[in-house]
């Protein structure tokens, strides 16, 4: 058995030897293939597998254990945290009693216009309609703007979109002041609110709601508090910056709000 062992031993050295030897002479007498030298070659590789199987078996299995704890560990991770945004869907189900909610999956962002728009799974087959409101928990995040059958397009209220507008109310101690949700300042992350009069007594702290006028979706759903106000150079109007509480870099599920027939 011992003989065996060390026929098997010398074999592989001298087929390695011969495999080094050729491998040289390739190399530095130009690039001719001898014959036979393939047919080295594919032996040596083979041999290796063989005698380096083992160890390659044992390291792959580590590795495999270890990615397999991560990746576990990351959808155990991910799993909790979409439960948690499920159960606080359905409770804001219970909250807009007035508007039936459609709870919807984000399929995808562009990630060249990231806080523009979402694309949703549900379309008009879910009862969807263009300007209905998207809403989580943290409050409004943009409304419905193209349908299709089976998937939406949301734009975001944090769009740079000119056209993109929504009439809100900023609650004061004195009264309801109206302006247009319109604009994103990306350096400071606060959404813009003109056509503010400059006589209106607005401060920072003033909460800000929808105001459902025009609009397909309700008065009421929150958007933020005031945090700083500016006039126009001109000191003809102001402009409000609205702080929200919505993360608009982590958003996988939504709700939209259908006016219930």
């Amino acid at each position: 058995m011992k003989r065996k062992t060390k026929k098997q031993k010398r074999f592989i050295l001298g087929i390695s030897i011969i495999c080094v030897l050729l491998i040289i002479i390739s190399i530095f007498v130009n690039e001719t293939i001898y014959p036979g030298e393939n047919l080295l070659k594919d032996i040596t590789v083979g041999v290796q597998k063989i005698i380096m199987y083992p160890f390659t078996l044992k390291k792959d299995k580590l590795l495999d254990q270890s990615k397999s704890e991560l990746i576990q560990k990351n959808i155990n991770s991910s799993l909790t945290k979409e439960i948690q945004e499920l159960k606080d869907a359905l409770e804001l189900n219970r909250t807009l009693t007035e508007y039936e909610p459609i709870n919807a999956t984000i399929l995808s962002r562009n990630k060249a216009y990231w806080f523009h728009t979402i694309t949703i799974d549900k379309g008009s087959s879910s009862g969807i309609k263009r300007n209905m409101a998207v809403v989580t928990k943290n409050g409004l995040v943009g409304k419905i703007t193209k349908v299709s059958k089976y998937s939406s397009e949301v734009k975001l209220i944090t769009t740079d979109d000119i056209n993109f507008k929504v009439s809100i109310a900023i609650k004061t101690n004195e009264f309801d002041n109206y302006a247009i949700l319109n604009g994103y300042d990306v350096e400071t992350g606060l959404i813009k609110a003109t056509g503010i009069d400059k006589t209106t007594n607005i401060q920072n702290g003033d909460i800000v709601l929808t105001s459902g006028l025009g609009e397909m979706f309700p008065g009421g759903i929150y958007i933020g508090t005031v945090e700083k106000v500016e006039s126009d150079k001109y000191n003809l109007s102001k402009t409000a910056y609205i702080k929200t509480y919505q993360n608009f870099n982590d958003i996988h599920y939504v709700t939209v709000l259908k006016v219930k027939e």
